[in-house]
Protein backbone atom coordinates (compact mmCIF):
# COMPACT_ATOMS: atom_id res chain seq x y z
CA UNK A 1 0.00 0.00 0.00
CA UNK A 2 1.26 3.48 -0.88
CA UNK A 3 1.63 6.24 1.70
CA UNK A 4 -1.20 8.76 2.02
CA UNK A 5 -2.23 11.60 4.26
CA UNK A 6 -4.81 11.10 6.97
CA UNK A 7 -2.88 8.43 8.89
CA UNK A 8 -3.79 10.02 12.20
CA UNK A 9 -4.16 6.85 14.25
CA UNK A 10 -0.65 5.77 13.30
CA UNK A 11 0.67 9.15 14.47
CA UNK A 12 -1.28 8.80 17.74
CA UNK A 13 0.56 5.56 18.41
CA UNK A 14 3.96 6.72 17.20
CA UNK A 15 4.04 9.98 19.17
CA UNK A 16 1.93 8.87 22.17
CA UNK A 17 -0.36 11.88 21.88
CA UNK A 18 -4.12 11.25 22.39
CA UNK A 19 -6.19 11.59 19.23
CA UNK A 20 -8.30 14.47 20.53
CA UNK A 21 -5.17 16.58 21.01
CA UNK A 22 -4.05 16.43 17.37
CA UNK A 23 -4.40 19.07 14.69
CA UNK A 24 -4.59 17.00 11.50
CA UNK A 25 -3.53 18.99 8.43
CA UNK A 26 -2.26 15.97 6.51
CA UNK A 27 -5.06 15.76 3.92
CA UNK A 28 -6.18 18.27 1.30
CA UNK A 29 -9.79 18.01 2.42
CA UNK A 30 -11.97 20.99 3.34
CA UNK A 31 -12.10 20.97 7.16
CA UNK A 32 -15.73 22.11 7.22
CA UNK A 33 -17.96 19.10 6.42
CA UNK A 34 -21.32 19.75 4.83
CA UNK A 35 -24.25 19.01 7.18
CA UNK A 36 -25.45 15.41 6.93
CA UNK A 37 -29.09 15.30 5.76
CA UNK A 38 -31.62 12.89 7.26
CA UNK A 39 -31.05 9.46 5.71
CA UNK A 40 -34.29 7.49 5.12
CA UNK A 41 -34.34 3.95 6.47
CA UNK A 42 -34.89 2.65 2.91
CA UNK A 43 -31.44 3.96 1.95
CA UNK A 44 -29.95 1.58 4.50
CA UNK A 45 -32.32 -1.32 3.98
CA UNK A 46 -32.57 -1.57 0.19
CA UNK A 47 -30.00 -2.10 -2.55
CA UNK A 48 -28.99 1.20 -4.17
CA UNK A 49 -30.76 2.18 -7.40
CA UNK A 50 -29.20 4.38 -10.07
CA UNK A 51 -32.51 6.03 -10.97
CA UNK A 52 -32.74 7.85 -7.63
CA UNK A 53 -31.50 11.22 -8.94
CA UNK A 54 -27.83 11.24 -7.87
CA UNK A 55 -26.47 11.14 -11.41
CA UNK A 56 -28.88 13.86 -12.53
CA UNK A 57 -27.78 16.06 -9.61
CA UNK A 58 -24.12 15.43 -10.45
CA UNK A 59 -24.67 16.30 -14.12
CA UNK A 60 -26.19 19.64 -13.10
CA UNK A 61 -23.39 20.34 -10.62
CA UNK A 62 -20.53 19.47 -12.99
CA UNK A 63 -22.23 20.72 -16.15
CA UNK A 64 -21.34 17.47 -17.86
CA UNK A 65 -22.71 14.21 -19.16
CA UNK A 66 -22.49 11.28 -19.41
CA UNK A 67 -20.94 10.31 -16.09
CA UNK A 68 -20.57 7.36 -13.74
CA UNK A 69 -20.74 7.43 -9.94
CA UNK A 70 -18.00 5.41 -8.26
CA UNK A 71 -16.90 4.62 -4.71
CA UNK A 72 -14.39 7.45 -4.66
CA UNK A 73 -12.26 8.35 -7.67
CA UNK A 74 -9.70 5.87 -6.33
CA UNK A 75 -11.87 3.04 -7.64
CA UNK A 76 -11.63 4.44 -11.16
CA UNK A 77 -7.89 5.12 -10.87
CA UNK A 78 -7.32 1.42 -10.19
CA UNK A 79 -9.66 0.12 -12.90
CA UNK A 80 -9.08 2.42 -15.89
CA UNK A 81 -5.59 1.10 -16.82
CA UNK A 82 -7.13 -2.29 -17.55
CA UNK A 83 -9.53 -0.87 -20.13
CA UNK A 84 -6.73 -0.24 -22.65
CA UNK A 85 -4.13 -2.47 -24.31
CA UNK A 86 -0.71 -2.20 -22.72
CA UNK A 87 0.98 0.95 -24.01
CA UNK A 88 3.15 3.95 -23.25
CA UNK A 89 1.74 6.21 -20.52
CA UNK A 90 3.05 9.65 -19.60
CA UNK A 91 2.46 10.94 -16.07
CA UNK A 92 3.06 14.53 -15.01
CA UNK A 93 5.10 14.29 -11.82
CA UNK A 94 5.21 14.75 -8.94
CA UNK A 95 1.57 13.73 -8.62
CA UNK A 96 -0.85 11.58 -6.65
CA UNK A 97 1.16 8.36 -6.44
CA UNK A 98 -1.78 6.03 -7.07
CA UNK A 99 -1.88 7.06 -10.74
CA UNK A 100 1.55 5.80 -11.83
CA UNK A 101 1.21 2.85 -9.45
CA UNK A 102 -2.04 1.72 -11.11
CA UNK A 103 -0.77 2.06 -14.68
CA UNK A 104 2.49 0.26 -13.89
CA UNK A 105 0.66 -2.56 -12.12
CA UNK A 106 -1.45 -3.06 -15.26
CA UNK A 107 1.73 -3.54 -17.31
CA UNK A 108 1.97 -0.18 -19.08
CA UNK A 109 5.34 1.49 -19.73
CA UNK A 110 5.56 4.68 -17.67
CA UNK A 111 7.22 7.94 -18.71
CA UNK A 112 7.54 10.50 -15.90
CA UNK A 113 7.31 14.04 -17.25
CA UNK A 114 7.26 17.62 -16.17
CA UNK A 115 4.94 19.99 -18.00
CA UNK A 116 7.71 21.44 -20.20
CA UNK A 117 8.48 17.99 -21.64
CA UNK A 118 4.97 17.09 -22.74
CA UNK A 119 5.01 18.79 -26.15
CA UNK A 120 8.11 16.89 -27.25
CA UNK A 121 6.89 13.41 -26.28
CA UNK A 122 3.11 13.64 -26.57
CA UNK A 123 2.93 12.02 -30.00
CA UNK A 124 4.77 8.96 -28.67
CA UNK A 125 2.25 8.41 -25.83
CA UNK A 126 -0.92 6.36 -25.76
CA UNK A 127 -2.16 8.00 -22.57
CA UNK A 128 -1.25 11.17 -20.67
CA UNK A 129 -2.24 11.33 -17.01
CA UNK A 130 -2.21 14.42 -14.82
CA UNK A 131 -3.82 15.87 -11.73
CA UNK A 132 -5.21 19.39 -12.19
CA UNK A 133 -4.78 21.31 -9.90
CA UNK A 134 -1.85 19.06 -9.16
CA UNK A 135 -1.51 17.09 -5.95
CA UNK A 136 0.77 17.93 -4.18
CA UNK A 137 2.15 21.04 -5.94
CA UNK A 138 -1.11 22.85 -6.72
CA UNK A 139 0.05 23.63 -10.27
CA UNK A 140 -2.88 24.13 -12.67
CA UNK A 141 -2.36 23.46 -16.39
CA UNK A 142 -4.41 25.93 -18.48
CA UNK A 143 -7.62 24.59 -19.97
CA UNK A 144 -6.61 25.54 -23.52
CA UNK A 145 -3.37 23.56 -23.26
CA UNK A 146 -5.18 20.49 -21.97
CA UNK A 147 -7.69 20.57 -24.81
CA UNK A 148 -4.87 20.88 -27.35
CA UNK A 149 -3.12 17.87 -25.81
CA UNK A 150 -6.38 15.96 -25.89
CA UNK A 151 -6.91 16.68 -29.58
CA UNK A 152 -3.47 15.30 -30.47
CA UNK A 153 -3.94 12.17 -28.37
CA UNK A 154 -7.51 11.49 -29.50
CA UNK A 155 -6.52 11.73 -33.16
CA UNK A 156 -4.47 8.55 -32.62
CA UNK A 157 -6.97 6.82 -30.33
CA UNK A 158 -5.15 7.97 -27.20
CA UNK A 159 -6.48 9.20 -23.87
CA UNK A 160 -5.99 12.32 -21.80
CA UNK A 161 -6.88 11.43 -18.21
CA UNK A 162 -7.35 14.49 -16.00
CA UNK A 163 -7.88 14.02 -12.27
CA UNK A 164 -9.75 17.12 -11.10
CA UNK A 165 -10.04 16.07 -7.46
CA UNK A 166 -9.26 19.63 -6.28
CA UNK A 167 -11.09 21.53 -9.03
CA UNK A 168 -14.40 22.34 -7.27
CA UNK A 169 -12.94 25.53 -5.79
CA UNK A 170 -11.93 26.86 -9.23
CA UNK A 171 -14.44 25.34 -11.71
CA UNK A 172 -13.61 27.81 -14.50
CA UNK A 173 -10.35 25.91 -15.11
CA UNK A 174 -12.09 22.54 -15.54
CA UNK A 175 -12.35 20.57 -18.79
CA UNK A 176 -15.18 18.42 -17.45
CA UNK A 177 -17.67 19.97 -19.89
CA UNK A 178 -15.64 18.51 -22.79
CA UNK A 179 -15.28 15.01 -21.39
CA UNK A 180 -18.02 13.43 -23.48
CA UNK A 181 -15.59 13.50 -26.42
CA UNK A 182 -13.60 10.38 -27.30
CA UNK A 183 -10.28 10.22 -25.54
CA UNK A 184 -10.95 12.68 -22.70
CA UNK A 185 -11.59 11.23 -19.23
CA UNK A 186 -12.11 13.45 -16.18
CA UNK A 187 -12.19 12.24 -12.58
CA UNK A 188 -13.98 14.26 -9.92
CA UNK A 189 -13.80 13.72 -6.18
CA UNK A 190 -16.77 14.48 -3.96
CA UNK A 191 -15.21 14.24 -0.51
CA UNK A 192 -12.50 16.91 -0.72
CA UNK A 193 -14.59 19.99 -1.47
CA UNK A 194 -17.61 18.88 0.55
CA UNK A 195 -15.42 17.83 3.48
CA UNK A 196 -16.90 14.33 3.51
CA UNK A 197 -14.10 12.04 2.34
CA UNK A 198 -15.41 9.18 4.46
CA UNK A 199 -18.51 8.69 2.30
CA UNK A 200 -16.29 7.48 -0.60
CA UNK A 201 -17.95 9.06 -3.62
CA UNK A 202 -16.50 10.19 -6.92
CA UNK A 203 -17.45 10.55 -10.58
CA UNK A 204 -15.95 9.65 -13.92
CA UNK A 205 -16.92 11.80 -16.90
CA UNK A 206 -16.11 10.26 -20.28
CA UNK A 207 -17.63 8.97 -23.49
CA UNK A 208 -20.42 6.44 -22.99
CA UNK A 209 -18.45 3.39 -24.16
CA UNK A 210 -15.65 3.98 -21.64
CA UNK A 211 -18.20 4.43 -18.86
CA UNK A 212 -19.94 1.22 -19.88
CA UNK A 213 -16.69 -0.74 -19.76
CA UNK A 214 -15.76 0.82 -16.43
CA UNK A 215 -19.17 0.07 -14.93
CA UNK A 216 -18.85 -3.57 -15.98
CA UNK A 217 -15.36 -3.77 -14.48
CA UNK A 218 -16.48 -2.30 -11.15
CA UNK A 219 -19.72 -4.26 -10.86
CA UNK A 220 -23.11 -3.26 -9.45
CA UNK A 221 -23.92 -1.24 -6.32
CA UNK A 222 -20.55 0.45 -6.03
CA UNK A 223 -22.04 3.50 -4.28
CA UNK A 224 -24.07 2.88 -1.12
CA UNK A 225 -27.66 4.02 -0.68
CA UNK A 226 -26.90 6.46 2.18
CA UNK A 227 -24.07 8.00 0.15
CA UNK A 228 -26.39 8.50 -2.80
CA UNK A 229 -28.89 10.39 -0.60
CA UNK A 230 -26.16 12.52 0.94
CA UNK A 231 -24.59 13.33 -2.43
CA UNK A 232 -27.84 14.64 -3.87
CA UNK A 233 -28.41 16.92 -0.88
CA UNK A 234 -24.90 18.38 -1.10
CA UNK A 235 -25.05 18.95 -4.86
CA UNK A 236 -28.35 20.82 -4.48
CA UNK A 237 -27.09 23.29 -1.84
CA UNK A 238 -25.85 26.02 -4.19
CA UNK A 239 -25.61 28.71 -1.49
CA UNK A 240 -23.29 26.44 0.48
CA UNK A 241 -21.13 25.86 -2.61
CA UNK A 242 -20.36 29.58 -2.86
CA UNK A 243 -19.74 29.85 0.87
CA UNK A 244 -17.36 26.89 0.81
CA UNK A 245 -15.41 28.30 -2.14
CA UNK A 246 -14.97 31.64 -0.37
CA UNK A 247 -14.09 30.09 2.98
CA UNK A 248 -11.46 27.79 1.47
CA UNK A 249 -9.90 30.57 -0.59
CA UNK A 250 -9.53 32.89 2.39
CA UNK A 251 -8.18 30.13 4.64
CA UNK A 252 -5.64 29.08 2.01
CA UNK A 253 -4.42 32.68 1.63
CA UNK A 254 -4.02 32.99 5.41
CA UNK A 255 -2.15 29.69 5.51
CA UNK A 256 0.24 30.87 2.78
CA UNK A 257 0.92 34.07 4.74
CA UNK A 258 1.57 32.09 7.92
CA UNK A 259 4.06 29.83 6.15
CA UNK A 260 5.83 32.74 4.51
CA UNK A 261 6.06 34.55 7.81
CA UNK A 262 7.78 31.51 9.30
CA UNK A 263 10.42 31.45 6.58
CA UNK A 264 8.66 28.70 4.63
CA UNK A 265 7.29 30.42 1.52
CA UNK A 266 4.97 28.06 -0.37
CA UNK A 267 6.32 26.56 -3.58
CA UNK A 268 2.77 25.99 -4.76
CA UNK A 269 -0.74 25.32 -3.57
CA UNK A 270 -4.43 25.70 -4.28
CA UNK A 271 -7.51 26.63 -2.28
CA UNK A 272 -7.40 23.36 -0.30
CA UNK A 273 -3.70 23.18 0.66
CA UNK A 274 -0.28 24.79 0.49
CA UNK A 275 2.91 23.04 -0.64
CA UNK A 276 6.40 23.79 0.66
CA UNK A 277 9.57 22.32 -0.85
CA UNK A 278 12.38 22.37 1.68
CA UNK A 279 15.38 20.17 2.42
CA UNK A 280 14.35 20.26 6.09
CA UNK A 281 10.93 18.74 5.36
CA UNK A 282 11.45 15.51 7.29
CA UNK A 283 12.81 17.35 10.33
CA UNK A 284 9.95 19.87 10.31
CA UNK A 285 7.39 17.09 9.88
CA UNK A 286 8.74 15.40 13.02
CA UNK A 287 9.00 18.71 14.89
CA UNK A 288 5.34 19.50 14.26
CA UNK A 289 4.20 15.95 15.00
CA UNK A 290 5.85 16.09 18.42
CA UNK A 291 3.57 19.07 19.06
CA UNK A 292 0.48 17.21 17.86
CA UNK A 293 0.33 18.78 14.39
CA UNK A 294 0.24 16.32 11.50
CA UNK A 295 1.15 17.42 7.98
CA UNK A 296 1.90 15.41 4.84
CA UNK A 297 5.55 14.57 4.19
CA UNK A 298 6.93 13.92 0.70
CA UNK A 299 10.43 12.52 0.35
CA UNK A 300 11.15 13.04 -3.37
CA UNK A 301 11.56 15.95 -3.61
CA UNK A 302 11.60 16.82 0.12
CA UNK A 303 8.39 18.74 0.73
CA UNK A 304 5.42 19.21 3.02
CA UNK A 305 1.76 19.73 2.20
CA UNK A 306 -0.31 21.70 4.70
CA UNK A 307 -4.08 21.28 4.74
CA UNK A 308 -6.37 24.11 5.86
CA UNK A 309 -6.82 24.77 9.60
CA UNK A 310 -10.53 24.81 10.44
CA UNK A 311 -10.58 27.55 13.09
CA UNK A 312 -8.73 30.68 14.16
CA UNK A 313 -7.42 28.73 17.16
CA UNK A 314 -6.03 26.03 14.83
CA UNK A 315 -4.38 28.70 12.69
CA UNK A 316 -2.78 30.25 15.76
CA UNK A 317 -1.57 26.88 17.00
CA UNK A 318 0.14 26.17 13.69
CA UNK A 319 1.57 29.70 13.49
CA UNK A 320 3.07 29.41 16.96
CA UNK A 321 4.65 26.03 16.24
CA UNK A 322 6.13 27.31 12.96
CA UNK A 323 7.41 30.48 14.68
CA UNK A 324 9.10 28.36 17.34
CA UNK A 325 10.70 26.21 14.66
CA UNK A 326 11.90 29.28 12.79
CA UNK A 327 13.54 30.67 15.94
CA UNK A 328 15.20 27.39 16.80
CA UNK A 329 16.49 26.98 13.23
CA UNK A 330 17.83 30.51 12.93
Amino acid sequence: MLEHGGRLLRAVKQYAIPRQQWLDLSSGIAPWPYPIPPIPVDAWARLPETEDGLEAAARRYYGAQPLLAVAGSQAAIQALPYLRPVGRVGVLTPCYAEHPHAWARAGHALVELDEAQVEDVLDSLDVLVLVNPNNPTGRCVPRERLLAWHARLAARGGWLLVDEAFMDNTPAHSVVDQAGQPGLIVLRSFGKFFGLAGVRLGFVVAEADVLRQLAEALGPWTVSGPTRVLGQACFADEAMHLAQITRCSMASQRLAMTLEGAGLPPSGGCDLFQYVRDERAAHLHDYLARRGILVRLFEHPPALRFGLPATAADEQRLAQALADYHKESA
